[in-house]
């Protein structure tokens, strides 16, 4: 009898884990942040327009799953294959959690622009010298708005954005210089 008792123990409360795991999924359990982009698929080419033999500007950059929570995002986009383990090319917070598109060649309203390894309050593209290198686009929602000075760069918003992450995506793309005729 002890043991049919505590079979019917371990029966009922794993019937209990399980419903309960499935209402948390169900009660809407946060998806992560979702980063595309028209101009490129995640772990593919980055066209020559957005780099250093192109125009140098800014694709277009889809954000979705924003979480309700979310008082800002900030973007950082840098080449994962540097010498120096990254190089930082764009650096933007403090976007409004409402913006579901980054249009070419903008900044959205309201938005700042921090200062990249170019040294410079601008995105500077792609431009490997060598062989093709990694890029991570990573966009963070934030439950927090950031009181940086521009001239901040990837350390401070990196500092700035501790405790306040509350949920990251990122596009991965890769970009290969244009051979010279």
């Amino acid at each position: 009898m002890n043991l049919g008792l505590r079979a019917l123990g371990i029966v009922f409360f794993s019937i209990l884990f399980s419903a309960s795991m499935g209402s948390s999924q169900e009660s809407g359990t946060a998806k992560p942040l979702k980063v595309t982009s028209p101009a490129y698929e995640n772990n593919k080419t980055i066209p020559s327009k957005y780099g250093c033999d192109g125009v140098n500007v800014n694709p277009a950059i889809r954000i979705e799953n924003v979480p309700p929570g979310a008082k800002s995002l900030a973007l950082l986009f840098d080449d994962k294959d540097a010498p120096r383990k990254t190089y930082v090319h764009w650096i933007v917070w403090n976007i409004d959690p409402a913006v579901k598109e980054i249009q070419e060649d903008s900044v959205p309203a309201g938005a700042v622009q921090g200062l990249n390894d170019f040294k410079k309050n601008t995105y500077g593209g792609p431009c490997p010298p060598t062989r093709p290198h990694r890029y991570a686009l990573l966009v963070y929602a934030l439950d927090a708005r950031l009181n940086l000075d521009p001239k901040s760069g990837k350390v401070e918003l990196e500092k700035a954005m501790e405790r306040h992450i509350i949920s990251k995506g990122q596009l991965m793309g890769v970009y290969r210089r244009e051979k010279k005729k």
